[in-house]
């Protein structure tokens, strides 16, 4: 690990002056992803800011929906009687995500903030646009069955690995983020970014901006949402695929539906032809097919992960179907 200066703050505007004022320094909330970029020499701050004593762990009701406190742990949240009843998608998407001991000290903007686990990434010795803009993308004609079907580019066919996020972008979720001169609100389907021409950018922040809190705006899906996680392990192991479904239902008919995906896209990815094939139709499960097969008609496939196509296509019907079952 490269040797860092450890400075503490006491308050967002304090915070964000610091990161401001060194561009090669970096946030610390939990710690349980800038650390292990850290070790491997991937991450090379020369600063490290402590956050983790801000004001930024409330969880709580809105006049609009629901906030999540940047710095609230994410078992905290998971397990929040609020999130639990008016989010349950939220909290099962959560403990789906890592370890017990993990989610103890991940906090809800780090879970955003995580950066891909593509072994290339890792892996200094190997040439990685993410890592070293430029220097081409080993996966792209590696081993690649962990990486994209959906958006990706010759620069980079990694996938973000948030389980939390994919429930966050079927909610409609908008990230609230603080900066020098003042607030602004990101849009979830803005916030992380298709590899495109810079797969090196992760979301739409800029240096010196911090997460302040996550807002979700007030839904009809707690009687009828789901979470599903296909993954080679039934722990501590990163999604195949997964699916974030919730229905308004009037009767048996879908006034419309909100899914994303996991797993298969440098971003969560958000099944917007699904969504469109499902509404105002009986939530069934001949539609529930047809939802999912007009939605992977763009999936592309690398040379090991043509099996992500039809898991995508049964884990989107899956999901579906025990949203419906409530």
């Amino acid at each position: 690990m490269k040797p860092f200066k450890f400075i503490s703050a006491t308050n967002p505007g304090e915070a964000i002056d610091m990161l401001s004022n060194n561009a090669e320094a970096a946030f610390l909330g939990g710690g349980t992803n800038i650390l292990d970029l850290m070790k491997e020499h991937v991450a090379l701050p020369n600063e490290i800011i402590d956050i983790g004593n801000l004001k930024l762990q409330e969880i709580g009701a809105t006049a609009t929906g629901f906030s999540l406190g940047a710095l609230a742990k994410n078992t905290d949240t998971a397990n929040h009687a609020m999130v639990r009843s008016n989010l349950p998608m939220l909290s099962k998407a959560i403990l789906a995500g890592a370890s017990a001991q993990i989610r103890n000290m991940a906090t809800n903007g780090g879970n955003l903030l995580q950066r891909t686990r593509c072994s290339y990434f890792y892996d200094i010795s190997m040439p990685c646009n993410k890592r070293m803009p430029g220097s081409g993308c080993s996966a792209l004609e590696g081993f690649n069955r962990m990486h994209a079907i959906f958006g990706w580019t010759e620069n980079c066919v990694a996938v973000y690995p948030s389980d939390m996020a994919v429930a966050l972008s079927a909610l409609n979720a908008t990230v609230k983020v603080q900066n020098n001169n003042a607030e602004r609100y990101i849009p979830f389907k803005d916030f992380h970014l298709l590899p495109g021409n810079h797969p090196e950018k992760d979301n739409s922040l800029t240096h010196g901006e911090l997460v302040t809190a996550i807002e979700i705006p007030k839904n009809n899906f707690a009687a009828n949402s789901a979470y599903v996680k296909v993954r080679d392990r039934s722990s501590y192991a990163f999604a195949l695929v997964s699916v974030a479904a919730g229905l308004n239902l009037k009767g048996n008919v879908i006034q419309f539906a909100n899914i994303a995906m996991g797993g298969v896209a440098h971003k969560p990815w958000r099944a917007l032809k699904a969504e469109q094939f499902l509404k105002g139709k009986p939530a069934t499960t001949a539609n529930f097919v047809k939802a999912a097969e007009a939605e992977m008609v763009a999936a592309k496939a690398l040379s090991h992960n043509k099996f992500k196509i039809e898991m995508g296509r049964k884990t989107l019907v899956n999901a579906l179907e025990l949203a419906l079952k409530g």
